[in-house]
């Protein structure tokens, strides 16, 4: 039987809320126990992925260094909204791991390919 394909769809910035820290716990939980997953980033999701960030002025933990441990839970699937990053003034060198841009168009056939979406 073929795992089924989970894609989670991250939209908000990583410390107003704590959906982004549930959403990459999900991912690796998800992942641990052989589960395909694809991490989507769109709006101001893509905040999530900015090198060095300082939350703990916030009161938040950083948990943006955890990104580069997915791939001990075969996690390989980044995909970040092109016009996301635009608008916001970021390019890939901002993130910190390395990640699929695509535009809308294709982020929305990208997503189609999974069985199940959670969004955060």
């Amino acid at each position: 039987m073929q795992s089924k394909r989970i894609a989670i769809v991250n939209r908000t910035a990583p410390h107003g809320t704590s959906h982004g820290q549930e959403a990459l716990d999900m991912a690796m939980v998800a992942g641990t126990f052989g589960q395909e997953v694809g991490l989507f980033f769109i709006d101001d999701g893509v905040f999530q992925l900015v090198k060095d960030q300082h939350p703990e002025a916030a009161l938040r933990k950083n948990y943006s260094k955890t990104f580069a441990a997915l791939e001990f839970y075969d996690i390989d699937t980044l995909l970040v909204c092109q016009q996301s990053l635009l608008s916001r003034g970021l390019t890939e060198a901002d993130l910190c791991v390395p990640v699929e841009v695509l535009s809308s168009e294709s982020l929305r056939s990208a997503l189609a390919q999974f069985d199940h979406i959670v969004s955060f």
